[in-house]
């Protein structure tokens, strides 16, 4: 049985040394009967087989690629790691600036005017501002009370993106950079690409305070601030930055619009506007703001007192962009563009530069020249006087003088008193800071000096009617030898009266006259009058051969007019700080002591007034009135002059060349009569004539033959003189 076909199963090991126990199964644990029931509602889907995706076998690199990729991955991680560790260290640095620059910015009402002198607003006699001197402030303005067209016109012209940016625009500076290059400039030259915010750190100069001790001048100090290295570039872009954390966009706007230099002499855009349109800068329309905003690129040669034409070009630009960038209209930009700025009227009439020179010269430094504060100066200027003289020298030299000459003319007009009404120093009078002829120039003065000869004789009892002797006189002079005068014509006249003489401007009698009564008492007399220059010593001294300027010979007639007291020309009424109303000082000038009596400047008067009515001064006459002057031509007609006046005024004309040329055919009664002609027809037009303050001669009783006439003969009383001396 047990032979039967079945093959035993091999010993094994567990059958030779006896088999394992069984393991006993782990015990199941039960579902919770919630589980339960899902798994028996919803069978466990089976995990689906995962994809064996077979890889395919990597190519081998050459070990030549293998070593060159090796070698720039390498160079790439070095390059990476130096970089970023690189810029970390460069932006600890620059925060650390930035901070730095944070804590030194002041607050930003300190910011808002940062001139370095203060102003001077020149009014006329009627109170209305006709010139500025100084750097113009004109008051405080903000981002939010300016008119919204100059806030837009200057986002728009100077930094479109200066609300989105954080203070520096990169995108500006690379494409300041791309342009500078194409221009053939260096990439810092030219276009700056700055943003508002860094044109401001710009004119704040990083921080840095004007230091007289530091820098020659304003003008060194502007220069270094304004430098273009790129060193100052990078300090300028981290106080940028700071100012951005610091202030508000609108903050930074408004430091930007006080500071900026506006041509003119105009800082801030409140000075500009009222220095250009007579109105403040919150009321510009949107052609006065594009021109305005157009002047922050180049505001010398952009202002509108410079070329009014290429400021209102430059202002259409600026509408256009304007428009381009949503601030105006279509037909917005085409009516500004149609109706462009225009200068108010002080500010196109440019009038009275040489005068508001003068006044600055003759006030004190430390309200005018060198002031630190904002000053109003009153003047006696009188608009209507001085277009009046402008119009009447522009008038002879367009008609009367040869086109071409350079031959100069100057004119003061003054009342009685020494207040000056009009001033003109040269034949171009919409000037300023130029040399006055009327003012600054000492010249011979000639025969006009005569007055003062007759006017001393005179006031020492001699009378119109006396007469002195016009025949050929000499005389010696100690060191020089004998001197003979000649009359101009070259003819003697014999015995005649002293308004004879005068009023056809016989030299012979002049020179007999002064010697009689002294040339001291001449010298103190023209003092008097004030006329300050050196005086000659000589007996030359009656036919004017001292150097006077036109301002004082005016004065000094404009003292035979009120009487024979002494005039001070004046041209300052009074001076007070801005704000402030009471004066802080008054008048400096006016009429003075009495030099001759009231008696002998009427019979002077009317001597003179034969000048102009039968004399030499007969082309300088005003129908209707009653006119009183002396003409004067020096040694070869190198000065020619004439000075009159009527009762209202006094004016005073001087005509040459600069460098003393001979003038051609010119004489004190031709050209410059007739510049003060039409000068005062037009200063007197609309006035009722009034008769001048003169001496009215009495009509004589006939004298016997045997009495002399009174004062008897001239030369009688000269020999007296000389035998008395």
């Amino acid at each position: 049985m047990s032979n039967s076909g079945r093959k035993k199963p091999p010993l094994v090991a567990e059958k030779r040394y006896g088999a394992k126990p069984a393991a006993k199964p782990k015990p199941k644990r039960k579902p919770p009967a919630q589980a339960t029931m899902k798994s028996k509602a919803k069978p466990k889907k089976a995990a689906p087989r995962r994809k064996v995706v077979k890889k395919k076998p990597t190519k081998k690199r050459h070990p030549i690629v293998a070593f060159v990729l090796g070698i720039v991955h390498w160079v790439w991680r070095l390059v990476w790691a130096f970089t970023w560790r690189t810029g970390m260290v460069f932006g600890i640095i620059l925060a650390i600036a930035v901070g730095y620059l944070y804590t030194t910015l002041p607050d930003v009402n300190a910011l808002l005017d940062g001139r370095a002198r203060g102003s001077v607003t020149l009014l006329d006699r009627n109170d209305q501002v006709f010139a500025w001197r100084g750097d113009q402030f004109g008051g405080v303005v903000t981002a939010t009370t300016v008119s919204p067209d100059l806030k837009n016109a200057i986002v728009a012209t100077e930094d479109k993106r200066f609300y989105r940016h954080f203070g520096v625009s990169p995108r500006g500076v690379l494409g300041a950079v791309r342009i500078n290059l194409s221009e053939g400039r260096g990439p810092l030259s030219g276009h700056g690409g700055s943003t508002i915010t860094q044109q401001t750190a710009k004119l704040l100069c990083l921080g840095v305070e004007y230091d007289p001790a530091v820098w020659k001048n304003e003008a060194d100090y502007v220069r270094d601030c304004r430098q273009g290295s790129l060193w100052r570039k990078a300090k300028e872009a981290m106080y940028a930055i700071a100012m951005e954390i610091k202030f508000s966009k609108d903050e930074i706007l408004s430091v930007y619009m006080n500071r900026a230099y506006m041509g003119g002499g105009a800082y801030g855009a409140e000075a500009a506007s009222q220095r250009y349109f007579g109105k403040p800068a919150s009321v510009v329309n949107a052609a006065e703001s594009a021109m305005l905003a157009g002047l922050l690129t180049a505001p010398s040669s952009l202002a509108p007192t410079s070329n009014l034409k290429r400021s209102q070009d430059r202002a259409a630009t600026i509408l256009r962009l304007m428009n381009e960038q949503g601030y105006l209209t279509d037909d917005e930009t085409q009516y500004w563009q149609s109706n462009p700025a225009v200068l108010s009227a002080a500010a196109k009439a440019k009038a009275g530069g040489y005068f508001a020179d003068w006044v600055m010269a003759s006030g004190p430094e430390f309200f005018t020249r060198n002031t630190t504060e904002d000053v109003i100066l009153k003047t006696t200027l009188d608009p209507r006087i001085q277009e009046a003289v402008e119009e009447g020298l522009k008038w002879v030299f367009e008609n009367k003088v040869r086109e071409g000459s350079k031959a100069q003319a100057a004119i003061v007009v003054m009342s009685a008193d020494g207040a000056v009404r009009a001033m003109v120093g040269g034949r171009k009078t919409k000037v300023s800071g130029a040399f006055n002829r009327a003012t600054q120039a000492k010249r011979q003065t000639g025969s006009a000096f005569k007055p003062f000869v007759y006017g001393t004789a005179l006031d020492l009892g001699y009378a119109h009617d006396d007469l002195v002797d016009d025949a050929p006189y000499c005389l010696n002079i100690p060191g020089s030898g004998e001197w003979c005068p000649r009359n101009y014509t070259n003819k003697y006249y014999g015995e005649v009266p002293l308004t004879f003489a005068l009023k056809n401007s016989l030299n012979i009698p002049a020179v007999k006259i002064s010697e009689s009564v002294g040339r001291e008492n001449v010298r103190t007399v023209a003092s008097g009058f004030g006329i300050e220059s050196d005086l000659a010593a000589g007996p030359a001294l009656a036919l004017g051969a001292s150097e006077s300027s036109l301002l004082e010979m005016t004065g000094a007639y404009a003292g035979i007019l009120n009487g024979g007291s002494s005039v001070t020309p004046y041209g300052l009424i009074e001076l007070r700080l801005l704000g402030d109303d009471a004066p802080l000082m008054g008048t400096g000038g006016g009429i003075g002591e009495r030099v001759i009596t009231e008696g002998a400047a009427r019979e002077l008067i009317y001597m003179m007034e034969k000048v102009v009515s039968e004399g030499t001064g007969q082309r300088a006459a005003i129908e209707g009135w009653q006119v009183a002057g002396k003409t004067g031509t020096t040694q070869a007609a190198r000065d020619a002059w004439f000075i009159g006046f009527t009762a209202d005024y006094v004016a005073g004309v001087w005509m040459g060349y600069d460098d003393n040329t001979p003038l051609t055919g010119v004489t004190g009664g031709g050209l410059p009569a007739e510049i003060w002609h039409e000068a005062m027809v037009r200063v007197h037009q609309g006035l009722e004539p009034v008769p001048l303050p003169a001496f009215v001669p009495q009509p004589k009783a006939k004298e016997p033959k045997a009495k002399k006439k009174r004062g008897g003969n001239f030369l009688d009383k000269l020999i007296e003189g000389l035998v008395g001396q």
